[in-house]
């Protein structure tokens, strides 16, 4: 029932923007955290951000300041807004819910980053 579907990745360079998109359906939303990660290839999948349901939101240390997560509860999105990119951004990107001790994941949507 729990559906994440990503979008708004691509190929940008260095300096550039993206924004991401995840689509949530078959839970109530509004009342879960929304989270972010990454996976770069040979890498650990890391949290990127997340956006609690009351709006309280985390960066990792490396994307402070650049990226932004927000949510629309209305329309049951949780985006991450990606300024000043760097090749190091460049991953797959997933959006991840948990839901009664369940982690779901999106398909993921790959950012790369040129230089």
């Amino acid at each position: 029932q729990v559906q994440l579907v990503e979008s708004g990745g691509g190929l940008v360079q260095v300096g550039g923007s993206l924004r991401l998109s995840c689509a949530a359906s078959g839970f109530t939303f509004r009342s879960y955290t929304m989270s972010w990660y990454r996976q770069a290839l040979g890498k650990e999948r890391e949290l990127v951000a997340f956006v609690s349901s009351g709006g309280s939101t985390f960066y990792v240390d490396s994307v402070k300041g650049r990226f932004t997560i927000s949510r629309d509860n209305v329309q049951n999105t949780v985006y991450l807004q990606m300024n000043s990119l760097k090749p190091e951004d460049t991953a797959l990107y997933y959006c991840k819910v948990r839901k009664d001790a369940l982690d779901y994941w999106g398909q993921g949507t790959q950012v790369t980053v040129s230089s």
